[in-house]
């Protein structure tokens, strides 16, 4: 077999992915990885600079798949006129919220990689970007309703934060317990039912 071949590649990366989910990046042997790809430390370096380049190849496509269509979410929401959003609100986050399930039961290993196994990368701090996203989005609307005659009480961006850490943490059980894709589309409506009648109690309604 060529050491520059396709097949030395997806060996590496498959042997990657085992290691990387059994013990996390920094615990993660590239020795190991090796040995069990069957290659060279040679054949290695002719791919990959190091373990963490190795870990973004695995990764980075699923990173970019669920930030973009969730920035695309959240930007289609925003742009659309302001009287018009109130009755446009479920909708986007619904249909990415579905859309994130099936991706997740599509990709399991590389998006529980991501979200559970990428301590020690550029990756560790995934989830908590996408909380920042949320927020500041989050603030942006309330802003849009006030301005539409709302009368929405002030709460704290430090609220705003934990709220979203929570949502994301619960959607992400999908990958961390590995939920069959039924159940987790109906735990992820169900949930989301909780959250939307949590936020209706806290804008007043």
């Amino acid at each position: 077999m060529e050491e520059n071949s396709p097949t030395t590649l997806k060996k590496i990366q498959e042997a990657a992915l085992t290691e990387f989910l059994d013990k996390g990046f920094l615990g993660a042997s590239l020795r190991q990885i090796v040995k069990n790809a069957g290659v060279t430390t040679g054949a290695f370096y002719g791919y990959f600079s190091s373990k963490e380049a190795l870990f973004a190849s695995i990764v980075e496509p699923h990173a970019k798949a669920l930030m973009g269509r969730f920035m695309e979410a959240q930007i289609t929401f925003a742009e659309l006129p302001e009287e018009q959003q109130p009755h446009h609100m479920g909708d986007a986050s619904g249909a990415y919220v579905r859309w994130m399930v099936d991706y997740i039961c599509q990709h399991r290993q590389p998006v529980k990689l991501l979200l559970c196994r990428a301590e020690g990368t550029g990756y560790e701090h995934f989830v908590h970007h996408m909380v920042e996203v949320e927020v500041e989005y989050t603030l942006q609307y309330m802003q849009v309703l006030r301005r539409l005659g709302r009368d929405i009480p002030a709460l704290d961006k430090s609220l705003c934060h934990i709220i979203a850490s929570g949502m994301f943490g619960g959607l992400f059980e999908i990958a961390v317990h590995d939920m069959p894709r039924e159940q987790a589309l109906r735990d992820v409506e169900q949930f989301r039912s909780f959250y939307t009648g949590g936020w209706l109690k806290l804008m007043g309604e």
